[in-house]
């Protein structure tokens, strides 16, 4: 029986798919959340580091497999599917993100959608992708990975504030749609962690504003938060770990922020 227990059918893994997985929050993700009777699959679109992710975790001691895949493009969301047909999805972490920086009138349109359609259309294929599963299995979580820019704006992010404000009412409909089986689906919402990607932020906001890197970081991603300090990937994981819980079975279409105070004020 899958549902109230909170995890798959007992001798049988409990599969978290992760996607985003080869490297950051993704592959942190990866690690904090394997082990026991848990299988991941580590996705991403760079099929080498999906793979050195897959090897940390199997490092470790815990079950893990490495998959090639563009959440853009559902052709790979099939194919992938179509691979694990014996070992059913019961979470999906949709954590894969691209960030540009720039200002609108210079961003280019090519980009503005590329972002739109990782951060967006890539959380969709991928929830549409396993909902059947989950549905025929009584049983699943959904976590989307969002972020401070789910909730406020900073300039030269256009694209990445819309999208990731658009998961917000996305997670919501979702949540709705599967209330009536034990489905949960919630968006976690962090302030900055000190991933490659916000190292990429760091540079680019440091160009846009013609500032130097430290002063991106004390007066533009750390200056809004009380508490002065950057987010952890093992903040991050606790949460998703509750999430996944059985305790949180009636926890969903919620946001749940992490930001050191950021939007107290």
């Amino acid at each position: 029986m899958r549902g109230v227990s909170g995890r798959a059918t007992v001798g049988k893994p409990m599969n978290i798919l992760i996607t985003g997985a080869g490297s950051g929050l993704g592959r942190g993700l990866a690690l904090a959340l394997a082990g026991g009777d848990r299988h991941v699959f580590a996705t991403d679109t760079n099929a080498t580091t999906a793979e050195e992710t897959s090897a940390a975790v199997k490092a470790a001691g815990n079950s893990a497999s490495a998959h090639h895949l563009d959440v853009t493009r559902e052709e790979h969301s099939r194919r992938f599917m179509a691979d694990i047909r014996d070992g059913p999805v019961d979470v999906l972490v949709n954590n894969a993100g691209v960030q540009q920086v720039a200002p609108l009138e210079e961003f280019p349109q090519e980009q503005w959608d590329h972002v739109v359609d990782v951060c967006l259309r890539g959380t969709c294929v991928m929830t549409r992708a396993v909902l059947p599963g989950m549905r025929q299995n009584g049983f699943g979580r959904i976590v989307n990975i969002g972020s401070i820019h789910s909730l406020v704006a900073s300039p030269f992010k256009t694209a990445y504030v819309a999208a990731k404000h658009a998961l917000l009412g996305f997670s919501k409909a979702v949540a709705l749609e599967t209330a009536d089986v034990d489905i949960t689906i919630n968006t976690i919402c962090p302030a900055y962690i000190r991933t490659p990607l916000v190292e990429e932020q760091i540079a680019g906001q440091a160009k846009a504003h013609g500032m130097s890197e430290d002063d991106v970081i004390a007066k533009i991603m750390l200056l809004p938060m009380p508490k002065r300090a950057f987010i952890t990937i093992e903040e991050v994981s606790a949460v998703v770990e509750f999430l996944i819980s059985p305790a949180a079975r009636n926890i969903t279409g919620q946001t749940i922020t992490i930001d050191g105070g950021w939007t107290a004020r």
